[in-house]
């Protein structure tokens, strides 16, 4: 065994990436504040090519040196929109047939590994801020909240860490045969 280099990787260019075909998932960060994270998941979005994020509220935007340190070029290849409101955002969606998910602890909250993602449908993943999580008025919108199961003493994980985690298990679900 001998760790590949990164010519040997096969990775896709922007172009690339552009071309292909998505995962009909988008993502939407709602006032998350640290760059930092919204780079992270511009990074993740890209490994699981993930068809738009939307960044809303207090959410930054590229071009941003901290965003670009954390995505490494992903701003790039992943296509984005800002939306002041995420609750007009979920609106819109959802008159284009989105079913939208909140990653977000409720007292019906589903466990992540309990919902069956349907390669057929399009998904809206909202992830909300570092502190507060999703506004209890754009929950009311959703159709379901995903919970990540956790058993330490923490109540939450980082917003890129739970965007990996998710975009991970949505990868897992829609590629399945």
């Amino acid at each position: 065994m001998k760790k590949l280099k990164l010519d040997e990787l096969n990775r896709k260019s922007v172009e690339e990436f552009k071309d292909s075909a998505k995962l009909p998932v988008v993502v939407v960060l709602d006032s998350v504040r640290s760059m930092m994270n919204t780079g992270s998941v511009f990074r993740t979005s890209d490994a699981f090519l993930i068809e738009k994020m939307f960044l809303c509220g207090i959410t930054g935007t590229p071009p941003h040196r901290d965003i670009n340190k954390t995505a490494l070029g992903a701003t790039d290849s992943v296509d984005w929109e800002y939306a002041e409101s995420v609750t007009e955002l979920a609106n819109k969606l959802k008159e284009q047939g989105y079913t939208l998910l909140g990653i977000e602890q409720t007292t019906n909250s589903i466990l992540l590994q309990e919902y069956s993602f349907n390669k057929d449908k399009k998904y809206a993943l909202f992830l909300g801020n570092e502190v507060e999580g999703i506004t209890t008025e754009l929950i009311s919108l959703l159709d379901a909240c995903l919970e990540i199961p956790q058993e330490g003493t923490k109540h939450s994980l980082n917003v890129s860490v739970a965007a990996g985690i998710v975009l991970f298990q949505v990868y897992l679900g829609m590629k399945a045969i």
